[in-house]
């Protein structure tokens, strides 16, 4: 993790649901400022460990530990909104483009001033603001879900396969947006994804994870041309792991 401060640190983490075990984490350290990518198979537990992370989910057994604090018990309001996640389909209101980057900000008690504007621009959909988002194409809805995640400045910005089954082009818009608010503003990034590329062209540091497990964590370089573990290589390769 280089010599970055840890904003997330997990101690035997686990979740189960009716007596299966789907994350089972003894250490896992993300820091501050850093863009992380998990990837693995579908049905790894990525996601709800990603959950478990927005503090959406709380563990069977285990701790999270998020800016030095113990999230176990009560957590603040105020400490849960700087962590936001983008998911796969995005849930939109029934309402416009403009309305739906907006909302977060609403919630927060914040006028949307001249941020949503901004906001809608920087994701390429300002001559959209006032068409209604339920009527938008795939990429273009994936989009909205950005803005509305990073109009509200989050400390954390999760992403669950954010360009699962778009075309190149919102991949692309996408992905450079994520990577100039990690550059640019130090937010801190974890993405899951199963797209080994992606992850390759966006992450610092990488950690593959299979039926629950990290079982490899390393820098970008090291993971794709040097891992330890053989399933790590397997993975890279396109090969069936499990």
């Amino acid at each position: 993790m280089r010599d970055l401060k840890p904003i997330y640190e997990t101690e035997n983490l686990k979740k189960e649901y009716a007596g299966r075990i789907v994350v089972d984490v003894e250490r896992l350290a993300i820091g501050a400022g850093e863009m992380f990518a998990l990837v693995g198979p579908s049905g790894a537990g990525k996601s709800t460990l990603l959950r478990l992370l927005n503090f959406l989910e709380t563990p069977t057994q285990g701790e999270i530990i998020y800016q030095g604090q113990s999230v176990n018990g009560n957590l603040s309001i105020e400490t849960r909104r700087q962590v936001t996640t983008v998911f796969q389909r995005p849930v939109l209101l029934r309402a416009s483009v403009r309305d739906n980057v907006a909302y977060g900000l609403g919630l927060r008690g914040q006028r949307a001033d001249g941020r949503v504007e901004e906001m809608l621009t920087r994701v390429g959909l300002a001559a959209l603001a006032d068409a209604p988002a339920q009527k938008l194409s795939g990429g273009e809805m994936q989009r909205v879900a950005l803005a509305r995640a990073l109009v509200i400045e989050p400390r954390v910005l999760l992403l669950d396969e954010p360009t699962a089954n778009l075309d190149p082009y919102n991949v692309g818009l996408i992905e450079e947006i994520v990577r100039e608010q990690n550059r640019a503003r130090g937010t801190t990034i974890v993405l899951v994804t199963h797209n080994v590329f992606q992850a390759k062209r966006l992450a610092q540091r990488v950690g593959l994870m299979l039926s629950g497990r990290v079982v490899e964590i390393g820098d970008a370089q090291q993971f794709f041309d040097a891992a330890q573990d053989p399933r790590t290589t397997a993975f890279v390769r396109g090969e069936m792991v499990y």
